[in-house]
Parts: C-alpha cells; structure tokens; sequence
C-alpha cells in the first residue's frame, strides 16, 4: 500500500473527555468544551444521511458468527453448524435464528483483512483507514481521525441542535480526533441504558443558572476584549463558540428528549431486549431519529449474559463457547431489532448500519488449561452492512475453506470506510492540516465496495 506521510503525535485527550458530561456540572459544560481545540465552520447537509456504528469491541470469531465452515477439520469449525436463510449462499451460526428472517435486510463481507493484529493498532487501521502508530510513552491514541471524528469536524451540528456525533455510555478506545483536534470528540452519554434510572446528566438547566451563566460570559468578554484583539490563533472566538453550543445544548428541549427513554413505547424496547446490549442500541436509533447524525455502540459488554470483557475470546481465559452461547441470543435479538425498526419505519434508505470489530478470531481452536479459545486473527474478518439505501441480502467475497483468508474478492478496512464516506457525502480524499500545516486527506486509498452500490 501507498501511504502518505504520518502526522505526528495527537495532543492525549484529557479523563475528563473521556467521561463525557459524567459529573460535571451545568456551568462546567462550557468549561469541557473550551478544553476542545477549535474547529473549521463546515456545510451542512439539509437531509443529511445518518450513521450508526456498532463496534463488536475485542474481536469477534468471524468463524463462529458469520462464516461458518461445517466441512473443516474439528480443530478449526467449533460445535456450531451454520443455518440457512432465504438468501441463497447467506448463512449464520445457529445461535442467531432471527437473522434468518431479516436476510435480505442485510448484506455481508466475507473477506474483509489487514494486517495489524493487536486491539490497538487493529481498531485504530479498522477505525481510520491509516496504518496504526504506537504513539510516545506507549500510549493508544491514534494520530490519524477516527471516522465519527471525521463526519464531526466536517458537520459538527444539525438541524435540530442536538449533538451530531453521540458515543453510547463511552467513546470507542485506542482512536481519537488526531490532527483534527479535541473539538470534535464524541458527545458521550455514559451509564447503562437499560438501567430503570438511565439518564445523561445535565442535559436541563435552569433559568436562574442560565442568567447567572451569561452574567459570567459578558463579565469575561469584557476582560477579554484585548485579547481577542491580539488573538492570532481563533481560540478565543473557539471559546465563544465553545459557550454558545454549551447554552445551545443545555437548553435545547430535543437534547433531553432524544435520551430519555421513559417517553418511548415500551413495547419497542422489548423488541431489543431490556439489556445493555438491546437497550444500546435502542437508544442509537432514538437518537438518529431525533436527528443525531453519527452514533457510535459498542456491544462489548454481556453483563446480564454473564460475559464481561468483550469479544476477546483468547484459551486459557475463558471457554469461548460457553461465552458464545450466552453472547450470541442476546445480540442476535438486539441487532435484528435494530436492523428491522430502521426499514419498519421507512428509515432504511436514511440510516446505515455497519457491525464490526478491528479483527477475527483465528480459525484453529487453540486450548490452553482445558479452555478453548481463539486468538487475534487480522487475515479474515467479517462486516455487516443493513440500510442506507444500498443492496442489500447478499454474500461480498469469501474466505478459504478453513476460513483463515480471503479466497475471492478481498477487501480492505479503507474500502468499508470509503463506502462510509460515500454514504455520509464525504470526499474521502478531501484533505485536513495537521498541526504543521501539512496536508492528510481522510483516507489514504480505498475503493467503495460496488456490490453494495
């Protein structure tokens, strides 16, 4: 591959931006913004498409999920047979039968890989389309956009002026805004949806906290007025901007309505499971439907399946197949929920979905301590794509017959991001600066899958 030059290291996010709204108070939330670097004004679609990413964080067993393989050697299939769907070729692990009833609601790549095999590096390559870099002091914060932080800098508010890039209970880990700067970090709404007492905080502000906040803001901008003559750097007016989205969000109705899930019929959320993992990705597709335009989920938690910690299935810390079949129903109810509420409502061709983590799992079974498991596997992964008005019920490429590569049609985790882009109206080759000034377009190369189009 042809890569461009790498930026250099991104500024480290603070704790602080990590919890997201957690803790701080109404006045505080200027504060948090302010702490975001300044960025660029942006057009604004006027019927923008909507994105929700779910992040299968840790690695899923590509071969325990989506690419079965019941005619290799019991060393590598596992004890799952493979049920089919009414999509000719389209099968699944028979701990998802509702797939089968949605197929054609779906479409699958087979044969997606690339060539980083740790979480780190893995996600950041999945998530940014660059090649991963260990950053100083061997941190994890990528030095190239994540592609929600991308959509944020080039639209970084809608219509209704809700927050336009919302992280469900945290931020995807090991990726950042990079050279883009802090200002384009995800809106984050932490806690456990389906916990009775779910509720973002400080999303409502009083009228007398409100006085006393633009009271604050006038006294500071008399103070400041000489530094904003000197100001060269746009941070000042960045910070104006920062208290105007602050008073913006606290006291937009729409905020507090799109995450409160008391005001949605109950009858929907059953549909999803009154999980984490179901309830998740309820609240993704309230929030689009409210108007929020990227939606990150990562479904790595199974707390009320009894697994923790993920998809990261290795030997020796745990039996994967008892963790796939207590993960499996659970997720298998919860996406198909999603998948059949988009095209139920009329908001397939609106609202894509995309499912994947940053790498399989290694085909052959390995034990250790009398547990199996399987270890990173960054040669063969599968990703799932439903809505966004593309063509969908069907199989993209295929992996050999131990499911260790791709056999036909390989692809890449810049052309998955590059069919994104499309989607979202984004030029993939439009370029940002970094700190330097040196110019980075968002993606390095990549091709939108066709099949899909």
């Amino acid at each position: 591959m042809n890569f461009r030059s790498r930026s250099p290291s991104a500024t480290s996010r603070r704790d602080v931006l990590r919890a997201g709204l957690l803790g701080l108070s109404g006045l505080g939330l200027g504060d948090l913004l302010r702490m975001r670097a300044n960025a660029d004004s942006a057009d604004n679609s006027t019927e923008p498409p909507a994105c929700i990413l779910v992040w299968l964080g840790g690695g899923p067993s590509h071969i325990d999920t989506y690419d079965l393989k019941p005619n290799a050697p019991s060393e590598y299939r596992g004890p799952y047979q493979p049920i089919q769907t009414a999509v000719p070729g389209l099968d699944v692990c028979e701990l998802m039968p509702l797939h089968t009833k949605m197929a054609h609601r779906f479409s699958l790549l087979r044969s997606c890989h690339h060539g980083f095999s740790g979480h780190w590096d893995g996600a950041q390559h999945v998530l940014t389309g660059w090649p991963a870099v260990l950053t100083g002091g061997g941190t994890v914060t990528s030095v190239y956009p994540e592609v929600g932080t991308v959509f944020k800098k080039i639209r970084p508010t809608n219509a209704q002026g809700i927050p336009n890039y919302v992280a469900v209970s945290h931020r995807l880990g090991s990726v950042g805004p990079a050279y883009l700067g802090q200002a384009c970090e995800p809106f984050i709404a932490p806690g456990n949806p389906a916990s009775d007492d779910f509720k973002v905080p400080n999303l409502s502000i009083s009228a007398d906290t409100l006085s006393r906040f633009e009271d604050r803001r006038s006294l500071r901008n008399a103070f400041d007025q000489l530094r904003r003559d000197v100001d060269s750097s746009g941070m000042m007016h960045a910070m104006d901007s920062f208290d105007r989205e602050a008073v913006q969000l606290l006291t937009n109705p729409n905020t507090e309505r799109a995450f409160d899930l008391t005001q949605a019929d109950p009858r929907r959320r059953d549909r999803y499971g009154r999980v984490t993992a179901g309830q998740s990705l309820f609240l993704a597709l309230r929030l689009v439907e409210m108007g929020v335009e990227f939606v990150t989920v990562e479904l790595a938690y199974y707390r009320e399946a009894g697994v923790d910690g993920g998809w990261d299935d290795h030997a020796g810390t745990c039996n994967i197949f008892d963790r796939m079949n207590r993960r499996l129903p659970v997720y298998d109810q919860a996406l198909t929920a999603l998948i059949d509420d988009i095209y139920e409502r009329g908001l397939d061709k609106r609202v894509l979905v995309v499912v994947m983590g940053e790498f399989g799992r290694t085909p052959q079974i390995n034990v250790k301590e009398n547990l199996p498991g399987r270890e990173h596997w960054p040669s063969a992964m599968s990703v799932l794509f439903s809505g966004g008005g593309m063509n969908m019920g069907q199989v993209i490429g295929s992996t050999d017959s131990k499911a260790e590569r791709p056999k036909d049609r390989a692809l890449r985790p810049v052309d998955v991001l590059a069919t994104m882009y499309r989607f979202l109206k984004i030029d993939p080759q439009h370029e940002f600066h970094d700190q330097l000034g040196r110019p980075f377009a968002i993606l390095p190369e990549g091709d939108v899958i066709r099949e899909l189009i």
